[in-house]
């Protein structure tokens, strides 16, 4: 007899080779625990558009930068979206589902985020526009996983080809602090002590004030369902910029947290996936 429990297509790359993180080991994980609940398959990103039709949603966890396969997950973007396909995270992310342009949204907004230019205007309306440093950086608007990223000097950034990318300070932090949240719920927090090691990260007690910084940034994308992770950095006089708004794929770094924080992501995360699925 046909199975009466919702499928899913959950969409992952084990074989990517991720500075410090473990994309297979994390997806076996939470795939063990949703498989309790689901019918699923899993299946790698290029696969996707071809699949999708056949199961109740599709789940994209860590499937790497879209960078490496951009027209192919724009094809299939465009076919989800046409032919109604549920998709978690749902396909109407503001963050970098949708590209960087929203630090300049929310920055030109007065948000609390990294001063950030748009390279698109040149050098030199970067340079009036943003804090003046020793160095800067310049990253793709559709970067991840800081693929294209380059450290300039204002010398080097006067002669750099900056058309679609964004330019910033490089400015003195404490360290970076990541938040993370199943639909708008907060899960667990980590920090990486030493700035220069991103993905060598501890636990960190989060504050009042650190959580309403990163729930305004939550509440700013408006998606109904879905995981999201609000990367920030804190500099040296305390207070915390936004540096990123991940809501396509974000990698969960669920290894560090302790194993009853674990169960309750997955428990978060299956009713965020059952919730998906009721709203038809």
């Amino acid at each position: 007899m046909p199975s009466a429990r919702p499928s899913l297509l959950y969409v992952s790359d084990p074989a990517y080779p991720a500075n410090g993180r473990s994309y297979g080991d994390e997806d076996i994980r939470l795939t063990a625990r949703l498989r309790e609940y689901f019918d699923l398959a899993l299946c790698h990103p290029l696969d996707a558009r071809a699949l999708m039709g056949r199961f109740d949603a599709v789940v994209i966890r860590n499937s790497g930068p879209v960078l490496h396969y951009q027209q192919e997950y724009e094809d299939f973007r465009r076919a989800a979206l046409a032919a109604g396909v549920r998709v978690y995270n749902p396909l109407t992310g503001r963050g970098d589902m949708a590209g960087k342009q929203y630090l300049l949204d929310l920055g030109a907004a007065g948000h609390p985020v990294i001063p950030t230019a748009d390279g698109d205007l040149g050098a030199a309306a970067a340079l009036v526009a943003l804090p003046a440093a020793d160095r800067y950086v310049v990253k793709p608007r559709l970067g991840a996983d800081s693929l294209g990223l380059r450290v300039l000097d204002a010398a080097a950034l006067a002669t750099e080809p900056l058309a679609g990318c964004l330019v910033q300070p490089y400015i003195a932090l404490r360290h970076e602090v990541s938040f993370y949240y199943v639909d708008r719920e907060f899960q667990y927090a980590l920090y990486a002590p030493d700035p220069a090691r991103r993905w060598e990260l501890e636990p960190w007690a989060a504050t009042p004030e650190d959580l309403a910084f990163a729930a305004r940034f939550i509440e700013w994308n408006t998606l109904p369902f879905g995981i999201q992770r609000v990367d920030a950095c804190r500099t040296e006089d305390g207070g915390l910029l936004l540096v990123e708004l991940e809501d396509l794929n974000p990698y969960l770094s669920l290894d560090l947290v302790d194993a009853d924080t674990r169960e309750a992501f997955a428990q978060a995360f299956r009713r965020s996936v059952e919730g998906l699925l009721r709203a038809g």
